[in-house]
């Protein structure tokens, strides 16, 4: 294996339906071990209902249902929720030796889902006043990322086909009476493996890979 690090080959793990926690503290040992040398990975995945309040987080904003978990975490950003549906898509990848900033970065992910609606005529775009991206008023994807030792970890969760009721039990990052939409409600006949296959088919060229390793499992080997 070389010893550089490559820049245009990523990782792809198919994880499916994991636990927020379990699924946290293997991103957290993954980016702890990893050398400069070690390749990108992006985990695409869903969680189980849970309420998640990274490091930006107000007292206000934690309510959320008592029946769903509610979980502290290390990412920015404020207060979320993840269920099944949601396609979710957690980038590895080494900022530092890349030389990308964290802006660079969000506006990536960001574009993904914007040109991933863009191919089926739903206009969507950013606010500047919150990370994200939006059809109308109506936010679709949250965004969060933690850096340490110059890597990501974390990433972009996109509304595919869930029960949006949990969002109305909270403020969705840390916006009062933010209104939150699904591809399911703007796309007819809307499919998910179709829909996460074009998803990571802009994700790979907004984060500049061309060259994939895909593996399906459980949960990558690192919890």
């Amino acid at each position: 294996m070389s010893n550089k690090y490559d820049t245009t080959t990523v990782k792809v793990f198919e994880c499916g339906l994991v636990d927020y926690q379990t699924t946290w503290r293997a991103m957290q040992d993954f980016n702890a071990a990893r050398a400069d040398s070690a390749m990108d990975e992006i985990w695409l995945l869903q969680h189980p209902p849970v309420y998640t309040h990274g490091l930006n987080c107000q007292d206000q904003d934690i309510r959320g249902r008592p029946d769903i978990p509610s979980i502290p975490c290390d990412r920015g950003g404020e207060t979320t929720y993840h269920g099944p549906g949601q396609l979710i898509a957690y980038t590895m990848m080494n900022i530092h030796v890349r030389d990308w900033g964290v802006k660079k970065l969000v506006t990536a992910l960001e574009q993904s889902v914007i040109d991933l609606l863009h191919g089926y005529g739903i206009k969507a775009g950013r606010r500047a006043d919150a990370p994200g991206v939006y059809v109308g008023s109506r936010k679709i994807a949250a965004l969060g990322l933690r850096i340490k030792k110059g890597c990501s970890y974390h990433g972009i969760a996109l509304n595919g086909r869930m029960d949006l009721r949990p969002f109305h039990e909270i403020n969705p990052c840390g916006y009062p009476g933010l209104n939150v939409t699904q591809l399911a409600d703007l796309i007819e006949s809307y499919k998910e493996i179709q829909v996460q296959k074009e998803f990571l088919t802009t994700l790979l060229k907004n984060l500049g890979y061309n060259k994939v390793n895909h593996e399906k499992c459980t949960l990558p080997p690192y919890g």
